[in-house]
């Protein structure tokens, strides 16, 4: 165990610039361990509506919305203050979420807090305005112009998977943009969240409600949130089944929503690729954090001449996936977020056996503390079961054979989501080809890697709206306003 003063463990909301207790608690669970790790504050929905009022007044009552500079400053603050927290940070980080260590010095940690500096470099050098040129009208000349302005009070709610990513992928576009946010935990992780709050208190001159951090138990308090009058955005990452329902939450008042959800992703192989490495890149990918990652490429479509040979080597690669207690460096893989997940995967694997699906390696869960599960490899699987075409969050790779590229596209694209994949050819025009029929937010083409804090990243079809980091991250926060004016005559 790597956090050793649990008693240190944040306790406290931030609402309205002060660290809040709730009026009741309840445990949260480490995932690696099945033991509670500690309380975490359980929002009434009066607290959750004492951060939505202290949001709108910080927003309608304070210069934050139009002083780019000082938010800049207050960015740059956060950054700094996570980078000098980071070790802190990280530990919590493993405890919290289940993360290997391996993973936060990328996309659990490492790479979130690189998002800041990233915004906070685009706000110093971001236009606000945008000059249209002049129109004749009635005989005059008229100047006309774009103002971008704040959308207003954000509602951001993120997963459990990379609550660091999450956060630190919506919170500082919104602030750089110049709205306020009330941002809601995930229930599973909140620990690590709530002292990120503490550091925007403590170490950022972040004003009183400009950023408010609660946690809860209750579906009332993401309730509250999507339907209350006073939030005009909500961008949330989690289940297309619950955006489903945030998205018609937020319809009564037409509030402008931004969903990153579920995926189901492809990597197609082409039957002239070099799968050498594709065995370990397939089987790694695959359970990387246990599996829980929206984006991972869950769905191996391979040339079906060269499917068993594959399945044999990814089978290989999946039995040197180490797995076990997340604070060891030497573990690739930790655990399942909780006992229920597991059984979901577990279930859905049973059920994948039951209709047909050759069960190559793993499908159990593992004896002792914590939520694992072994690495899975399922073959010969009909691209229309539910296997391939649920996402299952857990260490489950499924095998599709294909008859040529144009097959390959059909079963990528028959899929409800369109978040990521990856294509493999020895040609990269043909890969291309084929990448570009894909209905999918990202994709890589033989390898390449295209995660980054300016890359916008989001889905296709039930993958979601919108786009988070990069230009376009920020640009969600803002509304256009076109003005004119005549032009005085000379």
């Amino acid at each position: 165990m790597g956090i050793k003063d649990l008693a240190a463990l944040p306790k406290h909301m931030l609402i309205d610039g002060k660290l809040v207790a709730a009026s009741r608690t309840y445990p949260s669970i480490s995932p690696s361990t099945g033991e509670v790790l500690g309380e975490a504050p359980d929002a009434s929905e009066d607290d959750v509506r004492a951060a939505v009022a202290a949001a709108r007044r910080a927003f309608d009552e304070t210069d934050w919305a139009t002083n780019v500079q000082f938010r800049l400053r207050c960015l740059q603050q956060l950054h700094a203050a996570l980078v000098k927290h980071k070790e802190e940070l990280r530990e919590l980080t493993i405890a919290d979420v289940g993360a290997p260590r391996g993973t936060t010095y990328g996309a659990q940690l490492d790479e979130p807090v690189d998002i800041v500096e990233y915004y906070a470099g685009l706000l110093s050098s971001f236009s606000f305005t945008e000059e249209l040129g002049l129109r004749e009208f009635m005989g005059k000349q008229h100047k006309r112009w774009i103002e971008k302005e704040p959308v207003g009070v954000v509602a951001a709610i993120i997963g459990y998977n990379y609550p660091n990513q999450l956060t630190l992928a919506k919170l500082p576009p919104a602030l750089a943009a110049g709205c306020t946010v009330v941002l809601k935990t995930a229930p599973q992780t909140p620990l690590i969240t709530l002292a990120i709050a503490e550091l925007i208190a403590n170490e950022t001159d972040i004003p009183a409600g400009v950023v408010n951090v609660i946690s809860g138990s209750s579906p009332a308090v993401g309730q509250v949130l999507t339907t209350s009058p006073d939030v005009d955005a909500i961008t949330f990452t989690g289940s297309t089944a619950t955006g489903r329902k945030i998205m018609a939450a937020g319809a009564e008042t037409i509030k402008r929503v931004f969903l990153e959800l579920g995926g189901k992703s492809a990597l197609v192989v082409l039957d002239d690729a070099d799968t050498s490495m594709l065995p370990l890149t397939a089987a790694f990918t695959a359970c990387s954090h246990a599996g829980q990652g929206c984006a991972i490429t869950t769905r191996l479509v391979v040339p079906r001449d060269s499917h068993d040979e594959i399945v044999a080597g990814v089978a290989a690669a999946m039995g040197n996936v180490k797995y076990g207690d997340p604070f060891d460096q030497e573990n690739y893989m930790g655990p399942l977020i909780t006992e229920e997940q597991r059984d979901k995967v577990h279930g859905l694997v049973e059920r994948a056996v039951a209709d047909g699906a050759t069960l190559v390696c793993g499908g159990k869960k593992t004896d002792g503390p914590g939520y694992y599960y072994e690495p899975t490899l399922l073959a010969n699987v009909d691209p229309d079961s539910e296997v391939a075409q649920t996402e299952a969050f857990g260490p489950v790779l499924v095998v599709i054979p294909h008859d040529g590229d144009d097959d390959a596209v059909k079963i990528a694209n028959n899929s409800i989501y369109g978040l990521s994949g990856g294509v493999l050819s020895a040609s990269e025009d043909r890969a291309l080809a084929v990448a570009r029929k894909i209905r999918t937010g990202t994709i890589g083409i033989n390898g390449g890697a295209w995660f980054g804090a300016d890359s916008p990243f989001g889905g296709f079809k039930q993958s979601g709206i919108g786009r988070e980091m990069g230009v376009l991250g920020l640009e969600e926060f803002l509304e256009s306003k076109t003005l004119a004016a005549p032009v005085a005559a000379q």
